[in-house]
């Protein structure tokens, strides 16, 4: 019997954790919504954007993307984009995502705070029903724009904090530290909103380290860091693991008993677990279970 990897891989279940919403933005929704909204494009064809999509830099890429939000300007619109990507996720079998969205790319155009806030999250609580996804929202600043253009978007996440999980820094990074917008995060984590942030993506790793120091920044999971496989600075893969973190939750634990001490675990019977995460610790436990 032949074993299928991608059919494998599309049935189990999956978590996406880093996606925008406008980067999702397919080429033929593109050009149906440019008609729709008579909004004329720099691309004749499907084909020519696919064709665009062969960038290299973040900032070609940033050029493509801030092209496909030109055509997104009614809640319809948003609803329409954010729902399509969600369908997509339904297919693959993905039972939560966590969206990044970029409202100042919009605002800056003309378009209500609110006009792109209700269509993201009408199609969110539809998914939910329809699909059974789980979602949090995360709200960016572009640092290309001011600290009064960022202050001025969180007044309206305050007034959003039930649809609204957390706050993010994106687009173009060259020339614009993470400590441009230290007084808007520090303002943000006092509200109660999870900070997070780009860097390093085009910048010096200083921008991470300054990202870290100075943003303060949280996992979107409450926990302890077990270990650290790098240090800031350092080069990563891509699927290089950064931290182990542990949940501070009921923790199950799975281990192997040689055959001869089987006969001697008992359900209910303490335990202590030793870890290098806790190397002076010793933890209490219990057996709940016997397989």
């Amino acid at each position: 019997m032949s074993f299928n990897a991608e059919s494998f891989i599309r049935a189990m279940p999956k978590a996406e954790l880093h996606i925008h919403i406008e980067g999702t933005l397919e080429p033929e929704m593109m050009m149906e919504l440019a008609k729709r909204n008579n909004v004329a494009l720099p691309y004749n064809s499907v084909e020519e954007i696919r064709a665009a999509y062969q960038f290299r830099s973040l900032q070609d890429f940033l050029d493509l993307y801030y092209a496909g939000m030109s055509v997104l300007k009614s809640e319809r619109d948003f609803f329409d984009l954010t729902f399509a990507y969600l369908t997509r996720m339904h297919q693959e079998n993905t039972r939560h995502v966590e969206i990044f969205f970029d409202p100042q790319g919009h605002t800056e155009r003309g378009i209500g705070f609110d006009t792109v806030l209700d269509g993201i999250s009408s199609a969110l609580e539809k998914a939910r029903k329809d699909y059974g996804i789980s979602s949090r929202l995360i709200m960016c600043f572009l640092r290309h724009l001011s600290e009064d253009s960022a202050f001025e978007t969180f007044s309206h996440a305050c007034r959003c904090k039930d649809r609204i999980f957390g706050i993010g820094l994106d687009s173009s990074e060259k020339g614009h530290p993470p400590s441009k917008f230290s007084r808007v995060y520090r303002a943000a984590r006092e509200e109660g909103f999870i900070p997070v942030a780009h860097a390093g993506e085009e910048g010096p790793s200083s921008y991470v380290c300054e990202a870290l120091d100075d943003l303060i920044l949280r996992s979107p999971i409450d926990g302890t860091v077990l270990r650290e496989d790098f240090s800031a600075g350092e080069i990563v893969g891509t699927n290089d693991i950064l931290f182990w973190i542990g949940q501070p939750r009921p923790l199950h634990i799975t281990a192997d008993v040689n055959e001869e001490d089987i006969a001697r675990v008992k359900l209910g019977q303490k335990v202590l677990i030793r870890h290098e995460g806790f190397l002076d610790d010793r933890l209490e436990a219990k057996v709940a279970e016997i397989t």
